[in-house]
């Protein structure tokens, strides 16, 4: 399945729904640290409800060790800023959807990383500044496992 991978989340309920998420369709989530947060707060336990043993989520000391564990795979960058839409990708099993920290995402150094397949954008009405996080990484996912035909659904 995907890879969905939080680069330093700030706000511990959207990474609780994306727990949920990831759970609900068989992906992995794959935390990049520093996290705003700890793993055990109450807003997190609650947003993710009863879904934490059900999902498969790695937390890494950075970037580097997420690199490490997720390659070889073409690495999505989500990012308002860039010109194709996600909606444009043919996703394939083993990508990974990268999203930045809430509220500033993704960082020039970042999005420019060498393991960066592609930048790409959730297609929003003019004038908005973004999704929220576990939205937007919702959307991502559901795109890449419709394109799969929902493998695994009931």
């Amino acid at each position: 399945m995907f890879k969905v991978m939080f680069y330093s989340p700030r706000i511990a309920p959207n990474t609780g729904n994306a727990i949920r998420m990831v759970a609900g369709t068989g992906c992995e989530l794959h935390l990049v640290e520093p996290l705003g947060f700890d793993l055990s707060e109450p807003k997190l336990r609650r947003a993710g409800l009863d879904y934490h043993d059900l999902a498969s989520v790695t937390v890494h000391a950075n970037l580097d060790a997420a690199w490490r564990a997720v390659m070889p795979a073409r690495v999505f960058a989500f990012t308002a800023h860039a010109e194709s839409s996600f909606g444009d990708v043919a996703f394939v099993p083993g990508d990974v959807l990268l999203f930045g920290p809430e509220p500033t995402g993704l960082d020039a150094q970042t999005l420019a990383d060498p393991h960066v397949t592609k930048q790409v954008r959730i297609p929003m009405l003019a004038g908005r500044r973004s999704l929220n996080l576990s939205n937007a990484a919702a959307v991502a996912v559901y795109e890449a496992w419709r394109q799969q035909g929902f493998t695994g659904a009931v």
